[in-house]
């Protein structure tokens, strides 16, 4: 069962780019409160790259999945360029998980 506790904790990683929570602005990368199910590039205090403005995806668990593993495969051409290095199913789904809380 995916844990969002431990998704938090593995949400460091992803939050020296991005910002959750009641405060949350664009920085480096856009916030990501209520990203599950949001359509991409859709927040607009964020400057998103073309490619993912055009992609025409919706933030899904597994959209959301392959996008952290490998941004570029998904949506080349997009700004993000993190890869999800030794991200075991496991901790992506407990990221997804605390996506979901938020």
């Amino acid at each position: 069962m995916p844990d969002p506790v431990a998704g938090e904790a593995a949400f460091r990683q992803c939050a020296s780019c991005h910002a959750v929570g009641p405060s949350a602005r664009a920085g480096f990368g856009p916030q990501l409160n209520g990203i599950v199910g949001r359509r991409a590039a859709a927040t607009t205090d964020y400057n998103y790259s073309v490619a993912l403005r055009d992609s025409g995806i919706v933030w899904t668990d597994e959209t959301l999945a392959a996008y952290i593993r490998n941004p570029d495969a998904l949506v080349p051409g997009t700004k993000m360029r993190f890869l999800c290095l030794g991200c075991s199913e496991r901790a992506m789904g407990d990221l997804l998980a605390y996506l979901r809380t938020l």
